[in-house]
Protein backbone atom coordinates (compact mmCIF):
# COMPACT_ATOMS: atom_id res chain seq x y z
CA UNK A 1 0.00 0.00 0.00
CA UNK A 2 1.07 3.75 -0.83
CA UNK A 3 1.46 6.11 1.90
CA UNK A 4 1.18 9.69 2.26
CA UNK A 5 4.01 12.20 1.50
CA UNK A 6 6.46 12.16 4.84
CA UNK A 7 5.53 16.49 4.75
CA UNK A 8 1.84 15.74 5.45
CA UNK A 9 2.75 15.38 9.17
CA UNK A 10 2.65 19.24 9.21
CA UNK A 11 -0.86 19.06 7.73
CA UNK A 12 -2.14 16.54 10.57
CA UNK A 13 -0.36 18.84 13.14
CA UNK A 14 -1.74 22.14 12.17
CA UNK A 15 -5.24 20.42 12.09
CA UNK A 16 -4.78 19.12 15.24
CA UNK A 17 -3.68 22.64 16.98
CA UNK A 18 -6.42 24.47 15.25
CA UNK A 19 -8.73 22.13 16.62
CA UNK A 20 -7.18 22.95 19.93
CA UNK A 21 -6.52 26.73 19.59
CA UNK A 22 -9.59 27.63 22.12
CA UNK A 23 -7.99 25.50 24.80
CA UNK A 24 -4.41 27.14 24.43
CA UNK A 25 -6.06 30.71 24.14
CA UNK A 26 -7.44 29.97 27.70
CA UNK A 27 -3.86 28.60 28.77
CA UNK A 28 -1.82 31.41 27.68
CA UNK A 29 -4.40 33.80 29.15
CA UNK A 30 -3.83 32.65 32.33
CA UNK A 31 -0.04 32.14 32.34
CA UNK A 32 0.72 35.80 31.56
CA UNK A 33 -2.28 36.64 34.32
CA UNK A 34 -0.18 34.87 36.86
CA UNK A 35 2.87 36.37 35.87
CA UNK A 36 1.80 39.66 36.03
CA UNK A 37 -0.37 39.64 39.44
CA UNK A 38 2.83 40.37 41.69
CA UNK A 39 0.59 39.72 44.61
CA UNK A 40 -0.07 35.87 43.36
CA UNK A 41 2.90 33.70 44.96
CA UNK A 42 4.90 31.85 43.05
CA UNK A 43 4.05 33.11 39.50
CA UNK A 44 7.31 32.43 37.80
CA UNK A 45 6.89 29.22 39.14
CA UNK A 46 3.51 28.90 37.34
CA UNK A 47 4.48 30.63 34.34
CA UNK A 48 7.42 27.83 33.96
CA UNK A 49 4.71 24.97 34.41
CA UNK A 50 2.54 26.84 32.43
CA UNK A 51 4.83 26.71 28.97
CA UNK A 52 6.35 23.32 29.94
CA UNK A 53 2.82 21.53 29.71
CA UNK A 54 2.40 23.98 26.01
CA UNK A 55 5.93 22.47 25.15
CA UNK A 56 4.55 18.47 25.86
CA UNK A 57 1.06 19.41 24.64
CA UNK A 58 3.35 20.79 21.56
CA UNK A 59 5.20 17.33 21.74
CA UNK A 60 2.30 15.26 22.27
CA UNK A 61 0.20 16.45 18.98
CA UNK A 62 3.40 16.13 16.59
CA UNK A 63 3.17 12.54 17.93
CA UNK A 64 -0.49 12.11 17.08
CA UNK A 65 0.43 13.75 13.33
CA UNK A 66 3.45 11.32 13.16
CA UNK A 67 0.92 8.26 14.16
CA UNK A 68 -1.64 9.74 11.86
CA UNK A 69 0.83 9.83 9.14
CA UNK A 70 1.66 6.49 9.77
CA UNK A 71 -1.52 4.88 9.38
CA UNK A 72 -3.18 6.34 6.55
CA UNK A 73 -2.98 4.08 3.25
CA UNK A 74 -4.09 3.90 0.23
CA UNK A 75 -4.56 1.30 -2.87
CA UNK A 76 -5.34 1.06 -6.43
CA UNK A 77 -6.93 -2.17 -6.35
CA UNK A 78 -8.18 -4.05 -10.11
CA UNK A 79 -11.82 -2.89 -8.92
CA UNK A 80 -11.42 -0.19 -6.21
CA UNK A 81 -9.56 2.48 -4.11
CA UNK A 82 -8.67 1.55 -0.92
CA UNK A 83 -8.15 3.23 2.22
CA UNK A 84 -6.93 2.60 5.27
CA UNK A 85 -6.80 5.28 7.85
CA UNK A 86 -6.71 5.61 12.28
CA UNK A 87 -4.62 5.66 15.40
CA UNK A 88 -7.03 4.34 17.97
CA UNK A 89 -10.50 3.29 15.82
CA UNK A 90 -8.98 2.07 12.41
CA UNK A 91 -11.08 2.93 9.29
CA UNK A 92 -11.25 0.58 5.90
CA UNK A 93 -12.79 2.73 2.76
CA UNK A 94 -13.52 0.29 -0.31
CA UNK A 95 -14.50 2.80 -3.29
CA UNK A 96 -15.60 0.72 -6.17
CA UNK A 97 -14.55 2.78 -9.30
CA UNK A 98 -18.31 2.55 -10.89
CA UNK A 99 -19.20 4.89 -7.61
CA UNK A 100 -17.09 7.82 -8.34
CA UNK A 101 -18.76 10.86 -9.59
CA UNK A 102 -16.02 13.79 -8.87
CA UNK A 103 -12.59 13.89 -7.95
CA UNK A 104 -11.28 16.86 -7.09
CA UNK A 105 -7.59 17.99 -5.62
CA UNK A 106 -7.87 20.99 -3.00
CA UNK A 107 -4.63 22.96 -1.93
CA UNK A 108 -5.62 24.83 1.16
CA UNK A 109 -3.09 27.82 2.93
CA UNK A 110 -1.10 24.86 4.89
CA UNK A 111 -1.20 22.82 2.32
CA UNK A 112 0.26 25.04 -0.47
CA UNK A 113 2.80 26.53 2.16
CA UNK A 114 3.94 22.95 2.39
CA UNK A 115 4.17 22.05 -1.30
CA UNK A 116 0.98 19.36 -1.30
CA UNK A 117 -2.10 18.53 -2.57
CA UNK A 118 -5.53 17.07 -0.97
CA UNK A 119 -7.21 14.48 -3.07
CA UNK A 120 -10.98 14.30 -2.36
CA UNK A 121 -13.30 11.55 -4.02
CA UNK A 122 -17.05 12.23 -4.01
CA UNK A 123 -19.05 9.64 -4.46
CA UNK A 124 -22.98 8.76 -5.82
CA UNK A 125 -25.09 9.03 -3.20
CA UNK A 126 -22.60 10.15 -0.51
CA UNK A 127 -21.51 13.75 -0.94
CA UNK A 128 -23.24 16.33 0.81
CA UNK A 129 -22.30 20.17 1.49
CA UNK A 130 -20.10 20.67 4.95
CA UNK A 131 -20.47 24.61 4.78
CA UNK A 132 -16.80 24.80 6.07
CA UNK A 133 -14.35 26.22 3.95
CA UNK A 134 -16.63 25.87 1.11
CA UNK A 135 -15.50 22.08 1.01
CA UNK A 136 -17.98 18.70 0.07
CA UNK A 137 -18.16 15.61 2.48
CA UNK A 138 -16.28 13.29 0.12
CA UNK A 139 -16.49 9.98 0.86
CA UNK A 140 -12.81 8.76 -0.13
CA UNK A 141 -9.66 11.66 0.53
CA UNK A 142 -6.03 11.32 0.82
CA UNK A 143 -4.69 14.49 2.58
CA UNK A 144 -0.75 14.99 1.99
CA UNK A 145 0.05 13.99 -1.02
CA UNK A 146 2.73 15.63 -3.64
CA UNK A 147 0.98 17.94 -6.34
CA UNK A 148 2.26 15.82 -9.11
CA UNK A 149 1.08 12.44 -7.31
CA UNK A 150 -2.30 13.59 -6.76
CA UNK A 151 -2.54 14.88 -10.87
CA UNK A 152 -1.45 11.43 -11.85
CA UNK A 153 -3.99 9.60 -9.38
CA UNK A 154 -6.37 12.33 -10.27
CA UNK A 155 -6.12 10.74 -13.83
CA UNK A 156 -5.78 7.16 -12.93
CA UNK A 157 -9.49 7.43 -11.14
CA UNK A 158 -11.27 9.41 -13.60
CA UNK A 159 -9.82 6.87 -16.45
CA UNK A 160 -10.91 2.96 -14.66
CA UNK A 161 -14.22 5.05 -13.31
CA UNK A 162 -15.10 5.88 -17.19
CA UNK A 163 -13.60 1.69 -17.93
CA UNK A 164 -15.99 0.70 -15.14
CA UNK A 165 -19.17 2.72 -16.79
CA UNK A 166 -19.02 1.40 -19.90
CA UNK A 167 -19.41 -2.32 -19.09
CA UNK A 168 -22.99 -1.03 -17.92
Amino acid sequence: METLHPKAVWLFFFRYLIVTVVIFAYLIIFISSAAIAPSVGGSLIITVVGFMILLAYFLFLYVAARLSLRYWRYELTADALKIERGVIMKKYISIPYERIQNIDIYRGLVARIIGLSDLQIQTAGYSGYSGRGGQFNTEGRLPGLDPKIAESLREILVQKSKGARQGL
